[in-house]
């Protein structure tokens, strides 16, 4: 099953009278009260908003990056706040190519719960009626079960990697100029993880939307070489732009590829690292 969704489809969806939550995830790194700010003018009918800061990352300590994973038990607590068990159908949608919802998406599937979808082309492409009335979520009676997020690599790993016989690659989806170690303006330090190739997530993206399945599948294919899926490991800056990167992989049928959270802002935190540029 995709994890795509269109406007029309999820019209559909909803039409049909099925228990749906569909999370406004919108964000802005340079200005972490706009997203919500957007939310309380102007959002999908029924929707509740889902923060980037305060739901979908835990607690920073200047050593695990700017948007680390919360604990397992955060995280169900915070699914438990949000509403989402495991009957629970998630429709994620941004205005930013759906980066932020696809974080969302990934730390859904990576603790095990598979009813989530992203919206293609996000809240600009839904022509419905617009909701104005926030809504709070509707939280559950209990604690969902608590379970580690799959398909993470921590920095142990991703330093291992650099000495290992058949090292593994990684994906690094942010903008060139960054990877490269210009105009970096979120984190202290620029450059990229030694030996680290770079897919900009827009690269993702025709005019907002996911191209088609086919050319992202020949794209990344092209890219890796003969390197799996499951010899890939996705960065970006934070952890969040990476997500799009397993999303597209994942929507082209390249599945088993995974995430290091904690990304360049973790990488960079210790001055022991190697950097490139």
């Amino acid at each position: 099953m995709s994890s795509i969704i269109n406007a029309s489809q999820l019209e559909e969806l909803l039409n049909t009278g099925a228990d749906v939550l569909i999370c406004d995830c919108r964000f802005d790194l340079t200005k972490p009260t706009a997203g919500r700010e957007a939310y309380q003018l102007a959002h999908i009918p029924g929707a509740i908003y889902v923060d980037l800061d305060h739901d979908l990352s835990g607690a920073k300590n200047g050593q695990n990056g700017r948007h680390p994973l919360p604990s397992p038990e955060a995280w169900a607590k915070t699914r438990q706040r949000l509403g989402i068990d495991s009957k629970t159908h998630v429709v994620a949608y941004d205005n930013h190519g759906s980066v932020y919802a696809a974080r969302l998406w990934w730390m859904l599937r990576a603790s095990g719960h598979n009813l989530i979808h992203v919206l293609d082309g996000g809240l600009d492409s839904w022509h419905g009626t617009i909701g104005t009335v926030p809504r709070q979520p509707n939280p559950l009676k209990e604690i969902p079960g608590t379970s580690h997020f799959q398909d993470l690599v921590l920095v142990q790993e991703m330093v291992s990697n650099l000495t290992a016989d058949t090292p593994k690659i990684v994906l690094d989806a942010r903008a060139a100029d960054r990877f490269h170690g210009e105009n970096e303006t979120l984190d202290p330090v620029g450059g990229h993880i030694p030996r680290a190739l770079n897919r900009p997530f827009k690269e993702n993206l025709i005019a907002g939307k996911f191209k088609p399945a086919d050319l992202l599948y020949k794209e990344f294919v092209l890219l890796l070489g003969q390197k799996k899926a499951n010899q890939v490991i996705h960065s970006c800056g934070s952890g969040v732009t990476a997500c799009h990167n397993l999303l597209a992989m994942e929507t082209a049928g390249l599945s088993g590829s995974k995430l290091y959270a904690g990304s360049w802002s973790e990488w960079c935190s210790d001055s022991s690292r190697p950097v490139e540029k």
